[in-house]
């Protein structure tokens, strides 16, 4: 589809403005457009817009929904096969691999933590809900979805943009007070493998702040998982069950979170 609602020839987009663009991934349902279930935003893990984020964009849209995965990475975006090295360094069961891996990511997407990194990535997302909200058979029906690093996002936009209706976090991190997740309008479903140490010790934290502030908030745990269980690319972190589950678990939420609204 295009800004106005008409198909797209290719399912890489150009969106943003002059100044700013940024390139999308879109993903159209074969369906009428009043069979439409709404739009999801799908948020990339930090290696970028690779062919597994696309093909969970895919995913949503042979579920009904419009899914656009905006790419955040631009030129940031690590070289695939480095990409590979570190997944699988990151996840593997020796503590110094481990260790390793994460300095080494850390030196490489160094940009990424800057200021301004998240205020260009946040500006990128909320154009991508102004573009679904824009396209027809959408009718306000919008929700998001983010993995690692697009899972921290996935928090983020459902504080930034009260148009999204639903928000699924996948192993991310968010650190934010009471006050500020007032403001959250939308319910969300958050999942974390229980061998993920760093967000299950955030966790009981989060759980508290969530409660206090009146958000509608589910945390799923799933043992013997650990983080990036989604990514069947990771041939080390993927767990096929929690994986399903999960996937299963999302399709029910977006269609609670956005039935009736349109």
């Amino acid at each position: 589809m295009s800004e106005s609602g008409s198909p797209s020839s290719s399912p890489f987009i150009r969106l943003g403005s002059h100044k700013q663009p940024f390139d999308a991934y879109l993903a159209a349902p074969e369906r009428p457009l009043d069979e439409f279930k709404g739009g999801v935003v799908v948020i990339h893990e930090v290696w970028g817009l690779t062919p597994q984020i696309t093909g969970i964009a895919d995913r949503f849209a042979a579920a009904g929904y419009l899914a656009l995965a905006p790419d955040l990475m631009g030129d940031a975006a690590l070289d695939p096969e480095v990409a590979t090295e570190l997944q699988r360094g990151l996840s593997d069961a020796d503590p110094e691999v481990q260790r390793s891996a994460q300095t080494r990511l850390g030196e490489l997407m160094a940009p990424v933590a800057a200021p301004e990194f998240a205020t260009r990535a946040l500006t990128i997302l909320i154009a991508a809900v102004e573009y679904l909200q824009n396209q027809n058979g959408i009718d306000g029906c919008i929700a998001v979805t983010g993995y690692s690093f697009g899972g921290s996002y996935a928090f983020s936009l459902a504080l930034a943009d009260t148009r999204v209706r639903a928000s699924v976090p996948y192993y991310g991190y968010a650190n934010y007070t009471t006050d500020l997740l007032r403001e959250i309008s939308c319910p969300i479903l958050y999942f974390v493998g229980q061998d993920d140490a760093p967000l299950m010790d955030a966790l009981p934290t989060l759980n508290a702040r969530m409660r206090e502030s009146g958000t509608g908030f589910t945390a799923v745990v799933y043992p013997g998982a650990g983080h990036a269980f989604f990514n069947e690319t990771n041939d080390v972190a993927y767990r096929a069950a929690a994986a399903e589950d999960s996937w299963q678990r999302t399709l029910a939420f977006f269609e609670e979170a956005l039935s009736g609204l349109n």
